[in-house]
């Protein structure tokens, strides 16, 4: 119980400190944003492909692996689509900046959700080495996208300690969703499996709609390429080391 707390906090709190370097960087160049955004990436695929999967495999069966694969897949789809999406480089809305910094709050803290209920319901696995990859997994990709909300908050004219602050709360969520899942998924026989399979397919889409596209959107394909397959092989080290 301690652990998982320990990992579900630290997992979530990620977000908090890939914003601390906005207090003293000035500007950040594409190439770095987008090399992050891939190496997180790679790290995810690994943690989803050969953790999550597997394991979901050895508890239950394929069927359950595919409900659960498709389960996590339509929900984020479902986020995608009705929560506002603004892109954090290039926004085209003519709206206030409180409005815009409130809607990056909303769309992130929402995104966030099932990601911190893949870390609680991967600490209830039997395999106790899971949970710690997993918060890793998702710690790596928090950070980035930390950082990326506070430099688009800066970046509207709101306060470097304001932006840190901010772009903290949007991954403190994940404290709650991944305590309830922690809970939910030792209270309940048999929905480990489905919550890993929900976390996988949770992941993949972030991966394949969000995290990829944005590593190559501005022309540096292949150094995120590098980036993301040497995520993937971090991940691997960490899986294999366990």
């Amino acid at each position: 119980m301690q652990e998982a707390m320990i990992g579900i906090t630290l997992s979530a709190m990620a977000t908090g400190m890939g914003a601390v370097p906005i207090l003293f960087l000035k500007d950040v160049t594409h190439k770095w944003r987008d090399v992050l955004l891939a190496y997180a990436a790679g790290i995810m695929m690994a943690a989803s492909t050969f953790s999550l999967i597997p394991e979901a495999l050895r508890l239950s069966n394929s069927y359950v692996l595919t409900i659960g694969l498709l389960l996590g897949t339509f929900v984020l789809n479902f986020l995608e689509k009705n929560i506002p999406h603004i892109d954090l480089e290039h926004t085209k809305y003519g709206i206030k900046i409180e409005q815009k910094a409130l809607l990056i709050v909303a769309a992130i803290t929402l995104h966030n959700l099932p990601e911190g209920l893949s870390v609680g319901v991967s600490y209830a696995a039997e395999n106790t080495e899971l949970g710690g990859l997993i918060a890793f997994a998702i710690g790596l990709q928090n950070a980035p996208e930390g950082f990326l909300v506070a430099l688009f908050l800066v970046n509207q004219n709101i306060s470097k300690w304001t932006a840190l602050l901010i772009a903290t709360l949007t991954g403190a969520v994940e404290i709650v969703t991944g305590t309830a899942g922690f809970f939910l998924a030792n209270e309940v026989g048999g929905l480990v499996p489905y919550g890993l399979s929900f976390a996988a397919g949770a992941m993949l889409f972030i991966i394949y709609k969000e995290l990829i596209p944005e590593s190559h959107g501005d022309g540096n394909e292949r150094f995120s390429t590098y980036a993301f397959i040497l995520g993937l092989i971090t991940m691997l080290f960490m899986v294999n080391g366990l």
